[in-house]
């Protein structure tokens, strides 16, 4: 089968597509073929560093969404012909998403949302189960306030629309041509990107707000706008340091929950309800990974670039 694969650690140009071995599922097993995997940011960071624990080519990729092959022994609820998104790690032997069929466990797999297609449902995996840990990190009660970075990306917005089902009041930073569409995943208040964030978020929330959920990277930045006591969400690592007042920092490691089927159906639920929106950037076949990845690096998009199949 044909998969996406990095050759070395390098730039856009190590990508490349070559013909890789897939196996059979085994016990508790699906195997899928992969109609579209989603590009994230935690694949640049494969192909610039690889993985000195798996030999290369690297196959990257997190989020999958396609048709259930086979099963193995033991798959109760997904069947041959079933339409289902998933969550995998590339950092395995086998390799990510980003390949024409793909085994997972069949605990990291569940149904498409109801209304989506299969290109829109591989961008809510992997990312939908960031926002969801998170959140239950942070652990915020009904009513308190909670501010996104970041709002107007993917992962932002999941963390919104899911901070808004949990009746948490929400406040979100993007810029002006972006308002609107950061309210409309549930935001209650948008506050200008930028320099002025700060301010602005000390302007509505006075004493702090309970909890910052840090999509956009900003890190220590973000602490003065916190109430002491408060939380910090942090995406991709925090520097290992001390924060501030007693603020708790919460780093979010997805690979920890790829397999919490419940959430992935929760969040499935969400999205079929409109409550979660599913958004396509790009949709691209896999010879064309490397400008994937380009338009992810450059950022500013209102989706996920996708590797169609």
């Amino acid at each position: 089968m044909r998969a996406v694969s990095i050759t070395a650690p390098g730039g856009p140009d190590v990508l490349t597509v070559l013909d890789r071995p897939v196996r059979a599922p085994g016990p508790g097993e699906v195997r899928v073929a992969v109609a579209a995997g989603a590009v994230n940011p935690t694949d640049i960071a494969l192909r610039e560093g690889g993985d000195e624990r798996v030999p290369p080519p690297w196959v990257p990729g997190m989020d999958l969404a396609g048709v259930v092959e086979s099963a193995g022994e033991g798959v109760d609820g997904l069947v041959p012909g079933d339409r289902v998104m998933a969550a995998v790690t590339p950092r395995r032997p086998e390799g990510g998403a980003q390949a024409e069929l793909v085994v997972v466990p069949a605990a990291s797999a569940a149904a498409i949302p109801e209304g989506a297609t299969i290109p829109e449902a591989s961008t809510l995996p992997m990312n939908g189960l960031t926002a969801r840990l998170g959140l239950e990190m942070l652990a915020l009660d009904p009513g308190a306030t909670l501010a996104v970075t970041g709002g107007a990306g993917l992962l932002g917005s999941y963390v919104i629309a899911l901070a808004r089902a949990g009746r948490l009041r929400v406040l979100a930073d993007a810029a002006p041509a972006d308002e609107a569409l950061v309210r409309g995943f549930g935001a209650d208040t948008v506050v200008p990107r930028g320099d002025g964030m700060l301010d602005a978020l000390r302007e509505e929330a006075p004493g702090g707000v309970d909890a910052v959920y840090d999509t956009a990277l900003l890190r220590r930045a973000v602490l003065p706008a916190i109430r002491d006591g408060g939380g910090l969400a942090v995406v991709r690592g925090w520097d290992g340091g001390p924060s501030e007042r007693d603020i708790a920092i919460n780093e979010v490691r997805v690979r920890t929950v790829l397999d919490r089927t419940d959430w992935l159906e929760e969040l499935r639920d969400h999205a079929s309800a409109g409550r979660i929106a599913l958004r396509v950037a790009a949709e691209l076949p896999p010879e064309r990974a490397a400008e994937a990845q380009r338009l992810m690096h450059a950022g500013g998009l209102r989706g996920r670039a996708l590797i169609v199949f």
